[in-house]
């Protein structure tokens, strides 16, 4: 049996994905409405709408029941609250679990990623076996059988493997990387930036704007990545780039959409109160700005992100920063083995 610790839409997508394979799913949720709806209706419209479950997909707000006697967890919470959830499950987590984590972000507070976070709050069970889940996954898109692409990374290939082989399907094609901090990197990191080029919708710029911010962000993806232990080729995977494309310009990432609502003009606290759904690039701006600045990594979109977020400066003001930074090359290592200098 497997348990799903959170009942948004990618948990919902998880469950339904995991009971197509014909196995028994139970979902954990603090509404309980959304768990009346799961064990009742069998379809969960607050956060995946459209979108009817087998029987096999139950639901609890009871974590004790999600979470005991599994052998496998999968993880969906914010990442600002998989601490706290994960402490209240300590006690019923079995050290042979195998725990998959599926959230994105990093935390605020302490500025690790999420299987660290679980690493140090279940310390019975294998490192190894906490597994990142990350790629261009829209649950939307997933729960509908849409052909999808993600990777799950630990350093473990046993592992790797094992959750390779739980989640494969002929629409879900799952590939392994040893990798996992630039994995899960990727999968935080792309959501500052589609909120960079949905300000730049917002603001009504072109396809050229976009595109610059897409792949700037992504060396400034690989930048912060290295200086924490990341591989780059990571970056140009379906974490990094694969992520950061669909989120930059999908219709169902709310990433972009809320960066389109401050570019119009909204304040934070307006676009934050008009939806149910979490926005996690707004703390993770937050979170990479505090890194990158503790490890004196350069990340310019980044830090415009986060002055608009947090310091109140105008969209534009912000496009102008960037615009108007002292002048650079584009790659300081080909630069310095190719050019002249004559």
């Amino acid at each position: 049996m497997i348990g799903v610790i959170g009942g948004g839409g990618w948990g919902t997508a998880l469950a339904k994905l995991c009971a197509d394979k014909g196995y028994q799913v139970t979902i954990w949720a603090r509404e309980a409405e959304v768990v009346d709806e799961i064990n009742f209706k069998h379809t969960n419209s607050t956060f995946l709408a459209g979108v009817e479950l087998p029987d096999s997909v139950t639901a609890s707000t009871n974590l004790a029941e999600v979470v005991s006697a599994k052998k496998y967890l999968i993880v969906t919470v914010p990442s600002q609250w998989v601490r706290s959830v994960v402490r209240e499950i300590k006690e019923y987590v079995s050290p042979d679990t195998v725990i998959i984590s599926a959230s994105k972000g990093i935390e605020v507070g302490s500025l690790q990623l999420i299987t660290d976070i679980i690493c140090e709050e279940l310390p019975q069970v294998d490192p190894n076996a906490v597994i990142a889940l990350s790629g261009p996954t829209h649950a939307e898109e997933v729960a509908r059988k849409i052909p999808t692409v993600a990777v799950v990374a630990t350093p473990s290939l046993k592992y790797a493997e094992e959750v390779q082989d739980l989640l494969i399907t002929s629409y879900f094609r799952v590939y392994t990387n040893p990798d996992r901090i630039g994995v899960q990197l990727g999968g935080a990191l792309k959501n500052v930036i589609a909120l960079a080029a949905g300000i730049s919708d917002g603001l009504q710029f072109g396809d050229n704007t976009k595109a610059a911010l897409v792949t700037r962000g992504m060396a400034e993806m690989a930048r912060l990545g290295a200086a924490i232990g990341a591989k780059t080729p990571t970056f140009a995977g379906v974490s990094g780039m694969g992520d950061l494309f669909v989120t930059a310009y999908s219709k169902h990432s709310r990433n972009s959409w809320a960066g389109r609502e401050l570019g119009m003009g909204k304040s934070l606290s307006e676009v934050m109160n008009s939806t149910k759904m979490v926005i996690e690039g707004v703390a993770t701006t937050q979170a990479a700005y505090k890194l990158a600045t503790s490890l004196k990594v350069e990340m310019p979109i980044t830090f415009v992100t986060y002055r608009i977020l947090y310091e109140n400066i105008s969209p534009l003001d912000g496009v102008r920063q960037l615009m108007e930074r002292v002048r650079t090359h584009e790659m300081e290592e080909v630069v310095s083995a190719t050019y002249t200098w004559l």
